[in-house]
């Protein structure tokens, strides 16, 4: 792909972007993490109270992006064969199975939204895990390719009850955790409680073009990015330096207060987890208009790539909330940027 394509899709890339930011209001930073994620070819994990707009945010992306969207909630009786197929008697009182969320779709499945996902079981989460990873499934005596699919889970941080924490192993498949929250600003508040355009989210989706971004061709316009957008060694140096303090916090002089840095961490984010921060913040260098890296680029994903990667020991996994924003601002204050 040669550079004239690459900035017309960067341009189409940000018009999404500002399409996405009339439907759902007030969330500027998270709409750029999604848009980063669309071009990185990332899976995506969502973390917030209902209605702030996770759900029509993504049927925004779906949207956009023009291909297959699927829906699923996590239940506690949720099998891992519903997502592939469903029996039923029809018309004749014969039994009948057809394809399920995962497959009914085909090759056309491009937004897959697995709401409430701690609410399911783990043996959903592993035959999930595996449809992320390979972008495949198999049933029925064959494989299916799902070349285009991107994952969007939700998960329930309010509700205890009946729910199953991820794994390890299920988070590190995920190319970032995107907290989103109540907006603030009195002005936006306003507006969604008394401006009738929000009211209606089926009315505020039909006025956003269908279809621009081409879903089917994302793939190769995200290797293109990665193979465009360069790093000196000087930033190579930098951003080794910010995934080893995931696991040796005392190396760089990172100290939390009440907190034994020693017997801290349980566990730092994976090699997986460094190649994702790396294709995030050269995505988001593509979206403002620059073929090289900077460190903006690299501080401004790592906190969403990183922080569902460490895990702390059990004395201080309780108070993760407060102390996981202390941990990832303490790495970026201390280590010095080139």
């Amino acid at each position: 792909m040669n550079h004239q394509a690459l900035t017309d899709w960067r341009d189409r890339a940000l018009q999404f972007e500002q399409q996405l930011q009339q439907v759902v209001v007030g969330q500027p930073a998270v709409i750029r993490q999604i848009v980063i994620a669309v071009f990185t070819r990332g899976h995506v994990l969502l973390e917030g109270p209902v209605g702030v707009g996770k759900t029509t945010l993504l049927r925004a992306v779906a949207h956009g992006l023009g291909g297959d969207y699927q829906r699923v909630e996590g239940t506690i009786d949720l099998m891992p064969s519903d997502l592939i197929y469903y029996t039923y008697l029809d018309q004749h009182g014969k039994p009948r199975v057809d394809a399920g969320p995962l497959l009914t779709h085909g090759d056309r499945l491009a937004t897959f939204f697995f709401n409430e996902i701690n609410r399911a079981r783990p043996q959903v989460h592993a035959l999930l895990l595996r449809a992320m990873a390979e972008r495949s499934i198999g049933a029925f005596n064959r494989v299916y390719t799902l070349p285009h699919l991107q994952v969007f889970a939700d998960r329930n941080r309010v509700e205890r009850e009946e729910t199953f924490e991820l794994p390890a192993a299920a988070k590190d498949r995920f190319l970032f955790e995107i907290s989103i929250t109540t907006p603030s600003e009195p002005a936006v508040l306003q507006d969604l409680m008394f401006n009738p355009r929000y009211h209606d989210s089926d009315r505020l989706l039909q006025a956003m073009d269908g279809g621009q971004l081409a879903y089917y061709a994302l793939n190769e316009v995200a290797e293109a990015i990665q193979t465009t957008v360069q790093s000196s060694d000087r930033l190579k140096g930098y951003a080794l330096e910010l995934w080893q303090a995931t696991h040796d916090p005392q190396r760089f002089g990172i100290q939390l207060p009440d907190v034994d840095m020693a017997d801290f961490l349980e566990a730092g984010a994976s090699p997986r987890g460094m190649s994702y921060f790396i294709r995030a913040a050269k995505t988001r260098a593509w979206l403002n208009g620059r073929d090289y890296l900077i460190p903006e680029d690299l501080q401004a994903v790592y906190a969403v790539t990183m922080a569902h990667r460490i895990f702390f020991k059990p004395l201080y996994a309780y108070r993760k909330e407060a102390l996981m924003p202390a941990f990832i601002g303490g790495i970026l204050r201390q280590i010095a940027a080139p």
